[in-house]
């Protein structure tokens, strides 16, 4: 069985790329989505929004995208979520030291993007 034992060593030199070892797919786990990184900008703008200023910040964004989107940011470790009791009850959101990390980056895709914008309109 010559042939399979080609495929055997073709297969232990060969990464597999999966969830699991591959840090920009586990990255984007984290980050990806159309509004994420928005959310995150916005919060690091700011530095700590109220569930509807990020609400009408966001043009197009749903509730329950919102919703999902910072529990999911929350859950990962990169939104703070505040709530203070009072009447109305108020809750405010903002970036955990842990994503102040990510900030360099962000400026870079937002630089970059702005870049692509200002490109396409000349």
């Amino acid at each position: 069985m010559p042939y399979l034992e080609d495929i055997m060593k073709k297969i232990e030199h060969e990464e597999i790329v999966s969830s699991r070892n591959c840090v920009m797919i586990h990255a984007m786990d984290i980050l990806g989505g159309k509004w994420r990184l928005p959310i995150l900008w916005k919060l690091y703008q700011n530095k700590t929004m109220r569930y509807n200023e990020l609400k009408r910040s966001l043009v197009g964004i749903t509730n329950i995208m919102l919703t999902r989107s910072l529990q999911s940011l929350e859950e990962n470790g990169l939104v703070n979520r505040v709530e203070l009791n009072q009447i109305p009850p108020k809750v405010e959101y903002s970036l955990t030291e842990n994503c102040i990390e990510l900030v360099p980056a962000l400026e870079t895709i937002y630089n970059w993007g702005r870049d692509r914008m200002i490109g396409q309109s000349e």
